[in-house]
């Protein structure tokens, strides 16, 4: 299988409007567009019932005491663990892409409604859900696709792994809440027959390049 996109190239920059945020010179970061970003895939194997698309950025930080602190660093070699941004669910197999926008445009205070995406697809629950627990203005379940918003003063450029997922099956069967940690262990389990992934960059530290 291959997985493409007009929104980025594999291996570059995101650009903002496909982000949460965006660098902003008097506050750090400013919110932005937040639109999903263009995917095409071809190549699925025959047998293909339906599609799976994940998103997730593996370089969040593992510790969250020096995020977003004045006068701090988040270190490049602090260890770092999985965020996910977007999880979407039986695709029909006679879809082949996605378009831009489709899907979010804008950021929504307490989350986009979900599982259903109201055209017979679910929406699972991405990882501001848990950000945003707390948050008096932003805390609710966010369903469906909100972009990137890595720490403004992480020394490392985050990585935003979309991969789909060509499954024999009509429908993915989750246990329980649609999860990232719960779809990727419903994958695990399903019958996949094909994969593809592309990569985008994404940072909010204007010292870091891209």
């Amino acid at each position: 299988m291959q997985l493409s996109s007009h929104s980025f190239q594999d291996g570059q920059a995101i650009p903002g409007e496909f982000a949460f945020a965006v660098p902003d010179a008097s506050s750090h970061i400013a919110l932005s567009s937040n639109r999903n970003p263009h995917l095409a895939w071809s190549g699925a194997p025959a047998g293909t019932q339906s599609f799976v698309i994940v998103c997730h950025d593996p370089d969040v930080p593992s510790r969250g005491d020096d995020v977003n602190q004045e006068g701090r660093v988040v270190p490049a070699d602090l260890p770092r663990v999985d965020f996910f941004h977007w999880l979407l669910l039986d695709i029909p197999a006679s879809t082949t892409q996605i378009e831009a926008g489709a899907h979010s445009s804008g950021v929504t205070p307490s989350g986009k409604p979900g599982p259903s995406t109201g055209q017979g697809l679910r929406h699972g629950i991405n990882d501001y859900t848990a950000w945003f627990a707390g948050d008096a203005q932003m805390q609710g379940e966010y369903y469906g696709y909100d972009g990137p918003c890595p720490p403004w003063n992480d020394m490392l450029v985050h990585r935003y792994i979309f991969t789909v997922y060509a499954l024999a099956t009509p429908t993915l069967a989750v246990e329980g809440p649609l999860t990232g940690p719960r779809v990727r262990a419903a994958l695990a389990a399903a019958p996949v027959l094909g994969q593809a992934s592309l990569t985008g960059l994404y940072r909010l530290n204007p010292s870091l390049p891209l």
